[in-house]
């Protein structure tokens, strides 16, 4: 009964509206008070979930990512990106999927690529005769590889709920599934412009592409930095993300010249805004946990799944399926931490790696960022683009197709994920 009423204020406050880390905390109060255990256990739980050293690098990747938007580096990245396949059909199409690729891999903020790629390159679309929804379409599910290609907040995360799986195997992981979502999209994109007759994007002078490359290179050898040296075991995902922090602020401040000291307490207060909601976010999620745990929730789900089949593909199935339902109204960080102890279990007991499971999780997670009624990234978008939902549902569904299609690659075919981590750390 406990359980039941549980479940069912969490998702009456959802519903409601409420925010889902005030929904879990609120809820969690409910469930401890007729549990008739002392109150004074949320709070501890609380605070063990966020008193942990490997959270302290999730702040300094989101300091990055502020004063990499605030300081010019996506437009060089954009630039560089159009001297790659600006030339194409539609090549400000794939210039937006390769720039997200290029920026995502330095943020990890599927946010922050469609705030800063989308400002810049939606309205140069427009002005070319680009469809506004295809625009915002392309923008947003593109952005969602920020949150694959390493580094990326949600792995942080996901390891950190998982018992500490390693960062570093699950950075490596996504460099193969992301590589191959952008492709999907180009290819995508690519045809509905043939399609449509949308132009391709002037290359620069030869003068002015020795800028581009020479201005971009510096930005690009964040990732090189941050991404190497996690992967070579030079620096942890913490002292690589405080050293990421230190370089994007001297390129953009001393090189650039972009950042200034009147920008800083703009990008501080954006950072400290973004860092509490993620940590008060943990904290009720730990302690929404161990409710789950001593309501035997998950292991009840388990013989629930089990019950229906015992087959591995048809399990995994199910399992993608509720995720996707998940995704669509709930954001990607408290979907990992509320459904990671539920479905995880199951997956290492079918014998899939942590690891393997982790990727799988999160690109189900990162479709739903682009899909309503709850996606973050998909309302940015609308919102960079001004236009409505309706004018984005057509395209934005056939630009979800390769993302489909590599979900049901990466659960079934698991050398996908686990190639690179096999040949680095095996």
């Amino acid at each position: 009964m406990t359980s039941a009423f549980f479940i069912v204020v969490f998702f009456l406050l959802l519903i409601l509206g409420i925010p889902v880390a005030f929904a879990l905390g609120i809820a969690t109060c409910f469930a401890i008070y007729l549990m008739d255990i002392p109150m004074i256990i949320i709070f501890q739980r609380m605070f063990s979930g966020v008193n942990s050293f490997i959270l302290i690098c999730i702040p300094f990747f989101i300091l990055m990512g502020n004063i990499m938007e605030k300081g010019g580096i996506a437009r060089r990245i954009v630039n560089f990106s159009n001297l790659i396949v600006g030339r194409i059909t539609g090549g400000l199409a794939a210039v937006n999927v390769l720039a997200s690729m290029f920026f995502g891999g330095i943020s990890g903020s599927a946010v922050a690529d469609t705030s800063s790629i989308g400002s810049m390159l939606m309205p140069m679309m427009n002005e070319e005769g680009y469809d506004r929804g295809f625009s915002a379409a392309i923008t947003c599910t593109s952005s969602t590889i920020g949150l694959i290609i390493p580094p990326s907040n949600t792995m942080i995360l996901y390891s950190f709920v998982a018992g500490g799986v390693s960062i570093a195997e699950l950075f490596s992981a996504g460099i193969i599934p992301g590589i191959l979502i952008g492709i999907g999209l180009m290819i995508v994109g690519y045809i509905i412009s043939v399609k449509r007759h949308y132009p391709s994007h002037p290359i620069p002078f030869l003068k002015e592409a020795i800028k581009i490359i020479q201005e971009a290179l510096l930005s690009l050898f964040l990732v090189v930095i941050i991404v190497g040296g996690i992967l070579g075991g030079i620096f942890t995902a913490t002292e690589a993300a405080v050293f990421g922090a230190v370089y994007a602020f001297v390129i953009t401040f001393f090189v650039y010249r972009e950042l200034n000291f009147k920008d800083l307490p703009e990008v501080f207060l954006k950072t400290i805004y973004t860092t509490a909601i993620v940590m008060f976010l943990i904290a009720t999620s730990t302690a929404f946990a161990y409710v789950l745990a001593i309501e035997q929730i998950p292991s009840l789900i388990a013989d629930f799944l089990l019950s229906i089949t015992v087959n591995k593909y048809i399990l995994l199935l199910i399992i993608n399926f509720i995720l996707l339902i998940v995704g669509t109204f709930m954001d990607s960080s408290p979907a990992i931490l509320i459904f990671t102890p539920i479905f995880l279990p199951i997956a290492v007991n079918m014998g899939l790696s942590p690891i393997h499971f982790g990727l799988i999780m999160i690109i189900n997670l990162t479709i739903g960022l682009v899909t309503p009624p709850v996606g973050t990234v998909l309302f940015v978008g609308l919102g960079i683009a001004n236009i409505r939902m309706d004018q984005i549902i057509k395209p934005l569904l056939l630009f979800l197709i390769p993302m489909i299609i590599l979900l049901l690659l990466v659960t079934y075919i698991e050398p996908i994920t686990m190639f690179l981590p096999n040949i680095l750390f095996q």
